[in-house]
């Protein structure tokens, strides 16, 4: 095994090779900023945005009806509302000079054509089953939005936090997820190339540019050549401590809300037997790869849903590390040294990831496990998963503000392309669970149904959770202005510059 001190002396080298090599390339201009990224968005249309840069970057590009406070509850953006009948939500737009980065202004007929796509069972939004409550959406003048749900939802305000579209280019098709027109505080400049993306803030011009650089020692030697500017998350903990002691870099941290888990394909006649997932839970030793290998930047988890949100479980009893009672549930499951439980675990080509991957193998193996990691370039392998092509994966879910994501990722009904069930799990509990959650107007007994549904899917472990995820944030000494959310976006960028740029 490399040591820290072997992986640093390496680090080392590759600079120096590096500096060799690229010397007579020239940095990129001051006037753009540049940020680094592991992989490039999916997507630029808000209505498909699954992913977590896509979902990051369509922030910035599009204006919302509603946002989130750091307590994780609703609050206005484009629009106020206020709830006439428990089935009936009156949006009005807020007074401003609201406009589409076309120059149209932004009506609530722009924000009907949205969200109706989105219902559009054509369409396959994915986002389709956390609306799937409206009935009708009537808009009686150009700033009023009357949205009309078949039970009453306290949380249904929660539920529009979708980036508003133009109706008049959703009627001709146009191609958002490659040239996106929204209304957010940065517009659309151009994306040259695969690796290359470029938008520019509306308040002074500045533009901030994405930049693929899917190796993550590389992505570090760019920032300190100056070839990329800042950067955030996706780097081993060896080069984040790197970076911490350089004098050229700041690096910012923040307590993470980024939920990790390992997720199944619930009809495979291994990985779909609930002994084999529980033996699963108890071989892994979570808290030792928090401390260790996340350097402390990192909490085990229990749920989605953090225990610091309204509906999260404070009082859920994790799955204790017993090495032993997972050999005992494999051999209960008629699993033994000749005939032992193989699994093909999916993993993105992230080096850090895969090194992750990889203790998770260990940890497997030593308990009767046979398992063969598969890593891939995030496109091929966020594809795969999406399609039910796995038998084990691990991701992510990122910016998760309201207990809708249960009803996504967990309804029966919620397999793609109508949600996110890409595990096929079906309980008529969870169902029942979820459809009185989201009936009643008491926010208390609706936290308490949800919590329920969170003990119920321990039980029966559709994901075994791992952990919940620190951010990062490095950037060279001349950047500032960048603040780090909680759940990882990029809003910083709203405000970050370059100290000794004009009018700074």
């Amino acid at each position: 095994m490399i040591t820290s001190r072997q992986r640093l002396g390496l680090l080392w080298l590759l600079t120096g090779i590096c500096m060799a090599l690229i010397g007579g390339c020239s940095r990129p201009s001051p006037d753009t900023l540049r940020f680094g990224l592991q992989t490039m968005p999916v997507t630029l249309d808000p209505r498909y945005a699954t992913d977590a840069v896509s979902s990051r970057i369509d922030r910035l590009l599009y204006q919302r009806l509603v946002d989130f406070d750091s307590h994780f509850q609703v609050v206005p953006s484009l629009a106020t509302w206020k709830e006439l009948t428990p089935k009936h939500y009156q949006f009005h737009l807020k007074q401003g000079n609201h406009r589409f980065h076309d120059g149209a202004p932004v009506t609530a007929a722009d924000v009907k054509a949205t969200l109706e796509s989105v219902l559009d069972a054509a369409m396959a939004s994915p986002l389709r089953a956390s609306l799937a409550h409206i009935t009708r959406i009537e808009t009686p003048d150009a700033d009023t939005i009357d949205f009309y749900i078949d039970a009453p939802d306290p949380l249904f305000p929660g539920k529009l936090d979708i980036g508003i579209l133009p109706a008049d280019l959703i009627r001709r098709d146009h191609p958002f997820n490659r040239k996106p027109v929204g209304s957010g505080p940065f517009a659309f400049v151009g994306w040259p190339s695969e690796d290359r993306l470029r938008i520019k803030r509306l308040a002074d011009g500045q533009v901030i540019e994405f930049d693929e650089v899917p190796n993550p020692t590389v992505r570090v030697l760019k920032l300190l050549r100056g070839e990329i500017d800042m950067l955030q998350n996706d780097l081993p903990f060896e080069l984040v401590k790197y970076l911490q002691h350089h004098a050229g870099i700041r690096v910012q941290r923040a307590m993470g809300t980024n939920f990790t888990y390992l997720g199944f394909n619930l009809h495979d006649p291994v990985v779909g037997r609930l002994a084999v997932r529980r033996a699963i839970a108890h071989a892994l030793d979570r808290s030792t790869i928090a401390k260790y290998v996340f350097a402390g930047s990192a909490r085990t988890a229990n749920a989605i849903l953090p225990p610091s949100h309204w509906a999260g479980d404070p009082d859920l009893k994790p799955y204790d590390y017993n090495p032993d009672k997972a050999r005992a549930l494999l051999a209960g499951a008629g699993f033994d040294a000749d005939h032992p439980a193989r699994i093909t675990y999916k993993t993105s080509s992230d080096p850090f990831r895969v090194r992750l991957a990889t203790i998770i193998q260990s940890q497997l193996d030593k308990v009767g496990f046979d398992v063969d990691i598969r890593s891939y370039d995030w496109g091929t392998f966020y594809g795969d998963i999406k399609s039910g092509r796995f038998q084990m994966y691990s991701l992510s879910w990122v910016g998760i503000k309201t207990p809708d994501i249960l009803r996504i990722a967990f309804y029966s009904t919620s397999v793609p392309p109508n949600g996110a069930n890409r595990g096929r799990f079906r309980n008529a509990a969870v169902d029942r669970l979820i459809d009185a959650a989201e009936s009643t107007a008491d926010t208390r007994v609706e936290a308490a149904d949800y919590r329920k549904v969170q003990r119920i899917l321990l039980d029966r472990l559709p994901y075994v959770p791992l952990w919940y995820e620190d951010h990062m944030y490095a950037a060279r000494s001349d950047i500032t202005g960048y603040t780090v959310a909680e759940d990882g976006n990029y809003d910083g960028l709203i405000n970050v510059h370059r100290v000794n740029s004009p009018g700074h």
